[in-house]
């Protein structure tokens, strides 16, 4: 299990137990987090689940796939730097305590 930290736009933190191996998105999805829609489910079709990632967390992560990178080309919120979509984010014991920043829109 790994602990997922959200920081809403107006910095309020939601932290939330992620089962291993799922998203991001789910955890924020099961915790009822506001700021992730998760329209597609995971399936790597929309951009509703862009969040910000924040500190040194990006250089755990895998890098960018194609996919990932051409939907955070289309995000409601300009894409930055540490963009990434939740749904590819896996919670796993190496990303416990990472924390992202939701953008103000989805």
């Amino acid at each position: 299990m790994a602990q997922v930290v959200f920081v809403a736009p107006d910095g309020t933190r939601h932290e939330v137990d992620a089962t291993k191996d799922s998203s991001a998105m789910n955890a924020a999805l099961d915790n009822l987090v506001p700021g992730i829609l998760g329209e597609c489910g995971g399936e790597l079709s929309c951009a509703t689940c862009h969040v910000f990632v924040q500190g040194e967390w990006d250089s755990v992560l895998p890098v960018i796939s194609p996919e990932e990178d051409a939907l955070l080309e289309a995000t409601a919120t300009e894409r930055a730097k540490n963009s990434r979509l939740a749904c590819q984010i896996v919670c796993r014991a190496d990303i416990d305590g990472i924390v992202l920043q939701l953008p103000a829109d989805q």
